[in-house]
C-alpha cells in the first residue's frame, strides 16, 4: 500500500513538472516597426496571462509580406496597413477569419529641434531644411501616408531633392534623432515614447488614407495555440489601453 502511494505521488509530481512544458508554446510575431513600443509593453501581460512565450521581429510591412510569401517562419503578422494582411488572406497564406484591425495609426511630423516649427504645414511649405526623412512608401504604410500628405499639400514634387528614405519607420526616427535629417514623418507613437524633446505636428487625417493596422494568423500556425492567444489578447482591455495610451486610435470591438 505504501509503495503504491509513493508511486502515485511520484507520478503526480512528474505530471506537474511536465504540465507547464506541455501547455506553453511560442509565437513568433512579425510586427510593423511603428508598433515597437506598444508590443514591448503588451508582451509581459500577454505572457503572464497566457503562459506562452512571444518572440517579436520588427520591420517594414512590405518586407514582411515578401518574407511570408517566401516561407518565413512567422506565426502572426501585425501589419501597419490592412492591404497586406488582406493579400495574405486572399492567397491562403493567412487565415481569413482571423484578420482584424488592432489599431489605427497617426502620422506626425517631428524634429528633434524644439524651435524647428510650431506649424508643420508652414514649415514644409517654407522648405528651409536640407533633409526630410520618410519611410520607403513602397514597403512602409507610414511612408505611403507621408507621400499622400505631401501630395495633397502640393509639395511632393518640389521636395524630391530633400527627401531621404529609410526602409521602416524605426530607421526614419533614428535618422532624425541623429541629425541626419532635420525633420521626419514618423508614427505619433514614436513621438510619445521616444523621450526626446522637439517639435511635432500631428498630421491631419484628411491628408492621407486611414492607417488601419490589421493583424492576421499565418496559415502555417493555425494549430499553434500561442498564436491564437496573441490575437485574442490584442482585443482585451489591458492591451487596448496600452495601444490607446501610445497615440493610436482604437477600432470598435467586433461582436
Amino acid at each position: 500500500m505504501r509503495h503504491s502511494a509513493l508511486r502515485r505521488a511520484a507520478l503526480t509530481a512528474l505530471l506537474l513538472l511536465a504540465l507547464p512544458t506541455a501547455r506553453a508554446e511560442e509565437v513568433v510575431a512579425a510586427v510593423a516597426a511603428n508598433f515597437a513600443a506598444a508590443i514591448a509593453r503588451i508582451e509581459p501581460g500577454f505572457e503572464q496571462a497566457s503562459g506562452h512565450q512571444l518572440t517579436v521581429v520588427l520591420g517594414s510591412s512590405g518586407k514582411f509580406l515578401q518574407q511570408i510569401q517566401q516561407g518565413a517562419p512567422f506565426d502572426v503578422f501585425l501589419s501597419a496597413d490592412a492591404e497586406r494582411p488582406e493579400a495574405l488572406a486572399k492567397s491562403k497564406l493567412g487565415v481569413p477569419a482571423s484578420r482584424f484591425t488592432y489599431a489605427i495609426g497617426r502620422l506626425a511630423l517631428w524634429s528633434p529641434d524644439p524651435q524647428a516649427f510650431s506649424n508643420g504645414e508652414a514649415y514644409l511649405k517654407a522648405g528651409a531644411f536640407r533633409h526630410l526623412a520618410i519611410a520607403n512608401p513602397t514597403v512602409a504604410p507610414y511612408g505611403a501616408a507621408a507621400q499622400q500628405a505631401l501630395e495633397r499639400l502640393g509639395l511632393w514634387g518640389g521636395l524630391q531633392a530633400k527627401i531621404v528614405r529609410a526602409e521602416d519607420i524605426g530607421q526614419v526616427y533614428a535618422m532624425a534623432g541623429s541629425g541626419a535629417a532635420e525633420a521626419a514623418f514618423v508614427a505619433y507613437s514614436q513621438v510619445l515614447t521616444g523621450g526626446k524633446p522637439g517639435s511635432q505636428w500631428l498630421v491631419p487625417q484628411d491628408l492621407h488614407l486611414p492607417l488601419k493596422q490589421d493583424a492576421i494568423l499565418i496559415t502555417r500556425a493555425q494549430n499553434n495555440p500561442a498564436a491564437k492567444a496573441l490575437l485574442d489578447y490584442l482585443k482585451t482591455l489591458p492591451a487596448r489601453e496600452v495601444i490607446q495610451s501610445l497615440g493610436y486610435d482604437l477600432p470598435p470591438l467586433e461582436p
